[in-house]
């Protein structure tokens, strides 16, 4: 290793010694040689002439260090260069090179002198005085914790730094055994004996109180080693001991604050988290915890500001005592807190406190509080500290830890608990918004569902709809049952990809869509066709490209008419429907399985059957199959025999379909809807082909009248026949044969002509010079509602009356 020094001249600049100090040479700055003096072929048996203009490394036999090559760092160097001789002999010598000026010159030339090594004189100091000075510094200025002792394990020597930690001087010392030096030093002394035994050393760790902390244990470690004699026997032992108490405590808060990283917040459940926060505390920095929160943060409110008396809610608490005497409340109940508590000080300061059990703040407490202080009594606590639960700038609520059998708590607990619990709080807090969030999303969706099914002459249904679990969250699973006209029903179930708000909203605006779809009576393919396309849009007008990626869902729609028993399927990539017949056979329906929704310019198929009265029909979304924790063909079959239990009412049958898939909380959304047919009695449908002639107008006027005649309804044949009237004249003026009158009588009355034309028509406000113009006018304030299906031979123009009104209006 080289080593940098050197002389300087009045200028300041570095000099070189003189030529008679010994062997002088000189290289430039890319180290070849331009000076060999006289003295250098001497000492080295080189002559100039063989060497001026050669690389100094050429003489070298090691590589150079090329100080000459970094100038401006060195003005000198120092060390050592070992040179080749010409008999083959390396020789080393001390070297001290000098940059010949100090300047800007970037190609400075370089002095060096060399000499040879010469000896260092012999040390006069003698090995005992060392000897002796390293046992003086040893036993009395080490840091080092020794003692000696004999084969009888009594106290020979021990050090200042052993006096220190035991407390005990060593002219006392002497002749003490480890039991009697340090209580708890009975296990010293089996492991001292031990190693006399073996010969071995042996390690020993001690927990004791020691005179330096008379208030709490010491742990110590040592390590018990034999001396021997000259003869090779032990004459005695060393030990060498170490308070390692705060080293263990601080692993052990390293642990807790792992352990605490680890298992708190394993759920986004309040109450859980809250339990998973005494857990860590409790016993192992408190004897008896409790954990408050404010009542407005478990419904995921914002906690707001609180003054006088605070309501806190007992989310959990933990005592190393089986049954958790010590509570005053029980989980679930909330306990009333006085502002002058130290529980509320801490919060509203947002400062953790701790107090003995005799401050004058908790005397106060306890005197307004018997039960309380009843128990301080009953337990003995004597230290307390309250940490409030604060998260981004909000108060939650507070830990209040106690303490009976452990020591006081002191600051570094404190700083502990408090890490501890700011953890847990952020947590809490992040428990506390999903609960917001996923209420919201509930709330959202719940609104959005069909709130009645209500009473539907086609079919009997009954529906179910369960929430995720708070994990999962709420998701875009819905069904709905759409009153079409003619007396049919549409039954829809679909399910949104995702969970939480935005799932919940694209499922409500696609329910909407299928509902404004269904009013215009567009057959199942068409309609998701259509709602394929709104997915689409959906997604294209996302705000966020990444989650307008990610819109997707299916969904199923069936339309049953009650009157032709036809039932129109059709499916985007959602689970089969379930066909159960009046006999007891149940059956998947392969209804072609088309594309998810969202994924555009895919086609979707529709599959026509026809069902028997009686007949059941199950709807669901894949939730219901809990795919993660089973096969899907097992749940496939699972479902098909529950479809098949013998029960009569459709909402047992739903609940024991829930209980039998779903045994435990879903962890995805699950939609169920249930659909029995039924068939339309002939005698309530009347039907009359119309020929293209006006004149026929008067006979369907007549027909109709008959048709009411024979209902009981001849009362309401005013206005009924005057709807016929102005429907008929439309389909023979500007439809297209064949045309045909029905009529259809349940709980309201309605009227339907149809014919070959697609051709749509159109209300309009006639002017009082028109002589016509007013016939769908005249409909529409007549009737309770009217509109037009299209169908694959043409359309329907229809309209219905209930009842009740078309008799108030007879009666006028």
């Amino acid at each position: 290793m080289s080593d940098w020094s050197g002389g300087a001249s009045s200028d300041g600049a570095p000099h070189p010694p003189t030529s008679d100090q010994g062997a002088l040479i000189a290289i430039d700055a890319q180290g070849f040689l331009t000076v060999w003096s006289p003295s250098a072929e001497a000492l080295l048996g080189y002559s100039q002439y063989e060497l001026l203009g050669q690389r100094l490394s050429r003489l070298l036999a090691t590589p150079p260090p090329a100080f000459w090559r970094n100038p401006k760092e060195r003005a000198v160097w120092m060390g050592t260069l070992a040179f080749k001789l010409e008999g083959g002999e390396v020789a080393s010598l001390s070297a001290q090179a000098y940059r010949l000026s100090i300047t800007t010159d970037q190609n400075p030339s370089w002095f060096i002198h060399l000499k040879h090594f010469y000896p260092a004189e012999p040390s006069s100091v003698r090995l005992d005085d060392i000897d002796q000075a390293v046992l003086r510094w040893l036993f009395a200025r080490s840091s080092v914790a020794l003692t000696v002792y004999d084969e009888d394990f009594q106290c020979l020597r021990q050090s200042a730094a052993m006096s220190r930690l035991t407390g005990v001087p060593e002219t006392e010392s002497r002749g003490m055994r480890p039991s009697e030096i340090l209580p708890g030093g009975a296990d010293w002394e089996e492991k001292m004996r031990r190693s006399i035994e073996s010969g071995v050393a042996a390690p020993v760790e001690v927990r004791s109180r020691v005179p330096a902390h008379p208030q709490s244990d010491r742990l110590i470690t040592a390590s018990v080693n034999p001396i021997f004699g000259s003869s090779g026997h032990t004459i005695g032992l060393c030990s060498m001991a170490t308070d390692i108490t705060e080293q263990r405590r601080a692993r052990e808060r390293l642990t807790l604050l792992n352990e605490a990283s680890a298992n708190i917040g394993s759920t986004l459940d309040v109450l859980t988290t809250a339990r998973e926060l005494t857990d860590v505390l409790c016993p192992r920095l408190a004897d008896w915890i409790h954990i408050d929160l404010l009542e407005s943060m478990l419904r995921g409110e914002e906690p707001g500001p609180f003054i006088d008396q605070v309501a806190l809610y007992r989310a959990a608490h933990k005592s190393f005592r089986t049954g958790v005497p010590e509570s005053v409340a029980q989980l679930g109940e909330v306990d009333f807190y006085p502002a002058h508590s130290p529980p509320v000080r801490c919060m509203a300061m947002n400062e953790s406190t701790i107090h003995a059990a005799t401050d004058q703040a908790m005397r106060d407490w306890l005197a307004e509080d018997p039960k309380r202080a009843s128990r301080f009594r009953a337990h003995q606590w004597h230290s307390v500290m309250a940490v409030p639960i604060a998260a981004r700038e909000a108060i939650l609520g507070v830990a209040v830890l106690l303490r009976s059998k452990q020591e006081a708590f002191t600051d570094e607990d404190r700083l502990l608990t408090e890490e501890i619990v700011s953890r847990a709080a952020v947590c809490l807090d992040n428990a506390r918004r999903y609960t917001r969030e996923r209420t919201a999303a509930l709330a959202l969706q719940q609104s959005l569902l069909p709130q009645m099914l209500g009473h539907q002459a086609a079919v009997e249904t009954a529906g179910r709809y369960l929430p995720a679990d708070a994990l999962s969250g709420v998701g875009g699973d819905w069904f709905d049952v759409i009153a079409l006209s003619g007396k049919r029903v549409a039954l829809v179930v679909g399910d949104v990809v995702g969970h939480g708000i935005n799932a919940a909203a694209t499922m409500g605006r696609l329910r909407t869509a299928v509902r404004t779809m269904a009013d215009v009576d567009l057959p199942p393919d068409e309609l998701l066709t259509h709602l394929d396309d709104v997915l689409t849009r959906l997604r294209e007008e996302s705000e966020h490209p990444d989650q307008g990626g990610g819109l997707g869902a299916t969904c199923t729609y069936v339309v049953y008419d009650p009157i032709s028993r036809m039932c129109s399927i059709a499916s985007a990539g959602h689970p089969p429907p379930v066909l159960v017949l009046p006999d007891g056979v149940a059956e998947f329906l392969d209804v072609g399985g088309g594309p998810p929704l969202g994924i555009g310019g895919l086609p979707f198929e529709s599959t026509e059957l026809r069902v028997p009265e009686g007949a059941l029909l199950a709807l669901y979304s894949d939730g219901l199959l809990d795919t993660r924790n089973r096969d899907i063909d097992h749940a496939l079959e699972t479902l098909r025999q529950s479809l098949l239990a013998p029960t009569p009412a459709l909402d047992d049958l739903c609940e024991g379909i829930l209980h039998t898939l779903l045994p435990r909380r879903p962890t995805d959304d699950v939609a169920l809807l249930l659909a029995r047919t039924r068939v339309l009695a002939a005698e309530k449908i009347a039907v009359l082909d119309i020929p293209v002639e006006h004149s026929f107008v008067a006979d369907a006027r007549s027909w109709t009248a008959e048709r009411l005649q024979a209902w009981g309804l001849l009362d309401c044949s005013f206005i009924t026949e005057l709807v016929v009237s102005e429907l008929v004249t439309n389909a023979i003026r500007y439809g297209r044969p064949p045309i045909q009158l029905r009529l259809i009588r349940d709980e309201t009355i309605i009227c339907e002509v149809s014919d070959a034309s697609s051709t749509a028509p159109h209300m309009r406000r006639a002017r009082l010079s028109d002589e016509g113009g007013r016939g769908l006018l005249l409909v529409a304030q007549l009737t309770e509602k009217w509109g037009t299906r299209h169908t694959h031979h043409g359309k329907t123009i229809w309209c219905e009356q209930r009842i009740a009104v078309v008799h108030g209006l007879a009666d006028l």
